[in-house]
């Protein structure tokens, strides 16, 4: 990767990222986030609809598609960092425990590495639960594409 050359950063929204730099949100899951979901993506797995099912699995409730989970990764990345006109270009994710509804997550993430070239990032990623517990937590790779004049 070279850093010298072009600056791929020219004219992005929230400049270039500096390696380290941290952005968190949080929010916490409702049934309408299922129903969106399944709008959205067909997904109507009865451990998402069905309580008493539910409670007879390993989870012990509901849980939120993982998709609803992650989602919040999305806003960290678009809204804050790398920010506006951010797109995702690689995800790698492990999902390690489930999200009930009405359950508080804060999905994370921080710059690993940024190229100087091309407006791409590497991050660390991470959904945790109100308890601090991992839901899910991986690796993305970002480009950042400049907004003015389009």
């Amino acid at each position: 990767m070279s850093t010298t050359g072009k600056d791929g950063w020219a004219n992005v929204t929230a400049g270039k990222p500096a390696v380290g730099q941290k952005s968190e949100r949080s929010r916490t899951t409702e049934m309408g986030d299922i129903h969106a979901f399944t709008a959205m993506t067909g997904d109507r797995n009865p451990v998402h609809y069905d309580e008493a099912l539910a409670k007879k699995t390993p989870f012990g409730k509901l849980i939120v598609q993982g998709g609803v989970t992650t989602g919040i990764l999305n806003a960290c990345v678009a809204e804050d960092l790398p920010g506006p006109g951010t797109v995702f270009l690689n995800t790698n994710l492990n999902f390690r425990k489930a999200v009930g509804v009405g359950e508080k997550i804060t999905g994370r993430v921080e710059v690993t590495s940024v190229r100087g070239d091309k407006p791409i990032c590497e991050l660390a990623v991470s959904v945790v639960d109100a308890a601090g517990d991992i839901c899910v937590e991986g690796s993305a790779t970002t480009y950042t594409m400049p907004l003015e004049g389009l």
